[in-house]
């Protein structure tokens, strides 16, 4: 089937009879990193996501790797591929560059988000001279340019610049007035935030479906990395049975794989939409969770 022909990711929210699954990488740097990733969506691809996303560096290096491994993956006509993009130390014109060359890919999805600056999302934004102001600019820009999907990001804990659960919600409904079609969330660990912030929305008349974003644990001092330079918080609980088992690395992705299995059941039970895993392009954990599901549904 021509890769044109396939329902949008906003298609499939609005018409499919069960929750979606998708996973995210991120271009290899080496030859090493390269060999590792492909291994990772040969071991994934049998589960069948309904989309898969590649993350996006705003400098010139690490943004040609993107848009070429968006490309590659574009090949594939039974592969529906999102590229990503952020407006951050770029112009205008570098933006509309490059979704020239996600549409001329054939690309149909872009996930427009602001993007952090160099140092994390604690540090204080800085609008490039002849660039955007925020990810609401971006998703009118990518609709201007071409005839693409938008989603944006949402933030269960509340952004750690402002630190506004309110603020997140309004910005998140002006995203999707601006042209967004769903969201993906940052990483995080409680699905009582993930629900406040939906309740948020929907309470700002906004039904822009919002599909929760799942890191797996599979390292404790990575996962603490990840969600410090996030903004996610850790609940103690988790802390808790990660550092009971934090002297065994395979009893921690053991503990970690069940955390990741009960947060999505809550999730799903609670009408998510869909899962979003990020992978760190490894298999293994991504795996495990979603056959564990699997087994769960049946």
């Amino acid at each position: 089937m021509n890769a044109v022909s396939h329902p949008t990711i906003a298609e499939l929210l609005a018409t499919a009879d069960r929750p979606l699954a998708s996973f995210e990488f991120f271009p290899p740097k080496t030859e090493e990193e390269s060999e590792r990733l492909w291994q990772s969506i040969h071991k994934l691809s049998p589960l069948k996501p309904d989309f898969v996303s590649v993350t996006y560096g705003a400098n010139g290096s690490s943004r040609d790797r993107t848009i070429h491994l968006t490309r590659r993956l574009a090949l594939d006509p039974d592969v529906r591929t999102m590229g990503h993009l952020t407006c951050a130390s770029q112009s205008r014109d570098d933006l509309v560059s490059t979704i020239e060359s996600y549409r001329d890919s054939g690309l149909r999805h872009i996930l427009a988000v602001r993007g952090d600056m160099p140092g994390g999302p604690t540090q204080p934004w800085v609008r490039h001279p002849d660039g955007l102001a925020n990810a609401t600019e971006l998703v009118r820009l990518v609709k201007e340019v071409g005839d693409f999907c938008v989603g944006v990001a949402a933030f269960p804990d509340v952004h750690p610049q402002a630190r506004n659960a309110d603020l997140d919600a309004r910005l998140l409904v002006e995203k999707a007035e601006a042209g967004a079609e769903f969201a993906i969330t940052q990483l995080f660990f409680d699905a009582d935030a993930y629900f406040r912030l939906v309740d948020r929305v929907r309470a700002l008349g906004c039904d822009l479906p919002i599909i929760p974003g799942i890191q797996p644990i599979t390292i404790f001092s990575q996962v603490q990395r990840f969600a410090e330079f996030s903004g996610a918080a850790l609940p103690a609980s988790v802390v808790a049975r990660l550092e009971a088992v934090s002297d065994d690395p395979d009893q921690v992705r053991e503990v970690g794989r069940t955390i990741g299995v009960e947060l999505c059941r809550r999730l799903l039970d609670g009408g998510a939409p869909g899962l979003h895993f990020f992978t760190l392009n490894r298999s293994a954990a991504t795996r495990s969770i979603v056959k564990e599901l699997w087994r769960l549904q049946r």
